[in-house]
Order: structure tokens, then sequence, then C-alpha cells
């Protein structure tokens, strides 16, 4: 048996390595992976996966977040085409053409990758795929059920890191609770282990209207958001625990004074991490990358924009006012 070496890279190399940036179906709330969705059964969980996937397939705010506009699927594998024509009914008048629903697929273990790999071959513009539930494509689990969570995990995992797409499956809660919402998650560790985020939808009362939205992840901030259904137009809305983006960006240091260093000098060009030496904050030049990223809307709104590139092994940044905002 021949041995081969490890594969490494050095810290200084992998800083100069051209990488993609991260994609997000919804900035801030939903990054590129694989990501679980909890609740009890009767939750509404549905509901509020068809209201997803209907504002990512329309490039409309998923709430106060906003939405990058892609082809989705929606795996709806314990519902009829009948009730899923209900429900989008409720939801909307006219159905964007790149948003498409399945009532059946394979197992993991016995195509399921494949069929996926096939729509994404007709699609390559899908950026959100969503399997409803995660159960419907399991074969049982056998003795060792870690190996075997992580083991699917990993193989839907795999589709969405090298396609660069979001894939969330739907999971039930145990019914015995637990402080930590995200450890009521039916299955052993190695399914939230190996999942990149975790959205647990919980009511404290079975018929309550209200719920909570408990979100963990390796891209995204944990965050509890409280929520609301609405019985006349069947839509989850979105009552507190998130301050709208423009609201956030004023109250955020900061990015107060990046604007006010754009208004006084009316532009920058450079590095992010000269930026931050202009503005004198101390901040890692990535994490004022990704707030300027989930900033653009508003910065827009008040006539700051920002434009992205790279020039040799540095990624440059250009801020500037509008034409309108510039006097």
């Amino acid at each position: 048996m021949i041995t081969e070496k490890i594969k490494t890279v050095s810290g200084n190399e992998l800083l100069k390595m051209d990488l993609p940036d991260l994609k997000y179906p919804v900035e801030g709330f939903l990054p590129q992976g694989f990501h679980i969705v909890s609740g009890m059964p009767k939750t509404g969980k549905s509901w509020l996966l068809l209201l997803l996937c209907l504002r990512v397939s329309e490039g409309n705010p998923f709430w106060f977040y906003q939405t990058n506009r892609g082809t989705v699927l929606y795996l709806c594998l314990e519902d009829s085409f009948n009730r899923i024509q209900q429900r989008l009914n409720m939801l909307t008048e006219e159905a964007p053409g790149n948003l498409y629903f399945a009532v059946m697929a394979n197992s993991i273990s016995d195509g399921l990758v494949p069929q996926i790999e096939m729509f994404l071959d007709d699609h390559p513009e899908t950026n959100l795929i969503v399997i409803d539930t995660l159960q419907k494509v399991r074969d049982a689990a056998g003795d060792n059920y870690y190996a075997a969570d992580y083991k699917d995990i990993g193989a839907l995992k795999t589709i969405a890191d090298d396609h660069g797409i979001a894939i969330v499956a739907v999971q039930h809660l145990r019914k015995q609770r637990d402080c930590d919402p995200h450890l009521m998650v039916s299955g052993s560790t190695g399914l939230t282990g190996a999942a990149d985020g975790s959205y647990v939808l919980q009511k404290n009362e079975v018929n309550s209207p209200d719920a909570k939205l408990f979100i963990r992840g390796r891209d995204v901030e944990e965050r509890v958001l409280t929520l609301r259904f609405d019985p006349e137009t069947c839509v989850w809305e979105c009552t507190g625990g998130e301050t709208p983006l423009a609201d956030a960006m004023k109250n955020d240091p900061q990015m107060r004074l990046l604007i006010s260093y754009i208004q006084k000098e009316k532009e920058f060009s450079g590095t992010v991490t000269e930026l931050t030496q202009a503005i004198g904050i101390h901040v890692a030049g990535q994490a004022l990358s990704r707030k300027l990223t989930r900033f653009q809307k508003p910065l827009a709104e008040i006539g700051i924009r920002f434009e992205k590139s790279r020039t040799g092994q540095q990624r440059w940044i250009h801020l500037f006012l509008s034409a309108g905002d510039s006097e």
C-alpha cells in the first residue's frame, strides 16, 4: 500500500488563493450548504418552506432578507400535486416558471444524488433545493445511527458544496424537550454535526399561531426569530428578533463610520483592509466585506454603491456616491 502525502497549503498561500465567494440564496439567512429545518408535526414547516421557495424563485425579499433569484426545486415527498396546488394558490396568483415541484424521488442509496445532478445539469441556475422530508429519502439506519446519519448528510452536502447551492431537508423533533432546541432534532448528533445549518421551528402551544425560529449555522449569525402564522393568508410573518436592514445598518457603529467617510470623501478604491484603515476601525477585512454585501440594498437607498473586483491576488472594492447624491 502506497501512502500519499497529505496535501497542504500554507496560510499565506491560502489568503492569496482566488476562491469563490460564499453564495447566499437568502442574504444573511440561508447560505450555500446543507441545512436542516426541524419542527414537530403540523407546526407549519411546509408553509414556511413553500414561502421560502416562492420568494427565492421570484427574487423577492423573504421577511427582512434580500434573496438572490434562482431556480428552485421543492421535493414534496409527503404530498400530492393537489395539495401543493391548493397551498400555492393561497400564497400567490401566479407562480414563477423557475419554481419546480416533485412528489416522488429515489432514496439516497438508490439514486437520489444522480437525480439531483441531472436536474442541476438541466437547470444550472438552481440555487435552492428543498427535501420534505429527509426521512422519505433514507433507508433503515442499521445498528450505527451516527455513521448512517453522517454518511447520508455527507452525500447531500457534497452536492451542495460542489454546485454552490443550498439544500434544505425537513426533519422532525423529538417529543422530549431540551433547553437547546437544536438538540431536539430527531436522529443522532451525526445529523446536525454534518449539516451546515440548523433551523428549528417551535411553538409554545400546539394551537398557537406564534412560534420561534431558532437559527444556528457555520455561516450565519445565531439568532432567534419570533414568527406568527396568519391563517387568512397562510403566511408566516416575522414579528420580532431581527431588525430591518436599514435600521440594523444605522445601528452598526462600523457602518456609521463607513457611511460618514464615503459621504465626505465621495469615493474609495482599494482593498478592504485599506478601507478599514481609512475609516479607522479594527476589524478583519472579510468581516467588513460581508457587512457590505449584507447592507448593499440600504446603502444604495442612501446613495452609496459598491463594486467588487479582483486584480491579481488582491480583492479590490470600489465605493462611491451615486450621481444624485454627490452634491
